[in-house]
């Protein structure tokens, strides 16, 4: 990963990685691996939608420090049946380092046999990204760049994404109606989405891009979420 741009890490609290760059957490600071639950799996109606699914892809908006990822393949491995497929298709502009993941991840002892199996993928990381067999159900690509020439460059589609960019208001550029767009365009029809963030203009951008929104109760007190399908 030397010829990557990483971001630019502070620490608080011990081990709660902050993005100097954006001015941001990089989770929830109550818990992060619960508001993946709330947020992204629960917005997205997951693990139900997994049943009867032969292959499942999910598209995220910033990889960070992967716990969406783990957790998600944690649930994943406690209800999937032979022959089905997750794909985890994660568009990140600055990689964190091995070390740094780690750190960042020592919250949670349900995760460590995964988040080591993660870390020894990690140092391929680069372009032109690839999908990691993660294990005979799994697989996880990380595509480095810019999200909006990653996301429109992408042959794939999603059937649900994980919109977890930094705040709106402090990385505008992950939430901008071209993106939002690019992602409408990358997903399966009936195809949802899932965020943290209810900001107007954010919800905005999602409706104009053809999905309907919804708002929830968010995690740990935050008053609201979104989550969305994408009309026919």
């Amino acid at each position: 990963m030397a010829d990557l741009e990483r971001d630019e890490l502070s620490w608080l609290d011990g081990d709660m990685p902050y993005s100097t760059r954006f001015g941001d957490h990089f989770y929830s600071r109550a818990d992060g691996r619960a508001e993946c639950g709330h947020v992204f799996m629960g917005g997205n109606g997951l693990p139900e939608r997994w049943a009867g699914a032969d292959r499942f892809t999910i598209g995220e908006l910033g990889f960070g420090t992967g716990l969406n990822f783990l957790e998600t393949w944690r649930a994943w491995r406690e209800c999937r049946v032979p022959g089905q497929v997750l794909d985890f298709v994660s568009f990140e502009a600055f990689p964190m380092e091995e070390k740094a993941i780690e750190r960042a991840l020592v919250h949670w002892p349900q995760l460590t046999g995964l988040k080591e199996s993660l870390l020894r993928h990690w140092p391929g990381l680069g372009i032109p990204p690839t999908r990691w067999k993660m294990d005979e159900q799994t697989g996880l690509t990380v595509i480095v760049g810019d999200a909006l020439n990653g996301v429109s460059g992408w042959s794939g589609a999603a059937d649900a994404w994980y919109l977890d960019g930094f705040a709106p208001a402090r990385n505008p550029e992950m939430w901008s109606a071209e993106l939002m767009q690019a992602v409408a365009d990358r997903t399966r029809p009936g195809g949802t989405f899932a965020s943290y963030t209810a900001a107007g203009w954010v919800r905005r951008n999602l409706e104009a891009a053809g999905f309907t929104v919804t708002k929830r109760p968010g995690h740990a007190g935050k008053r609201e979420m979104i989550c969305g399908v994408l009309a026919p």
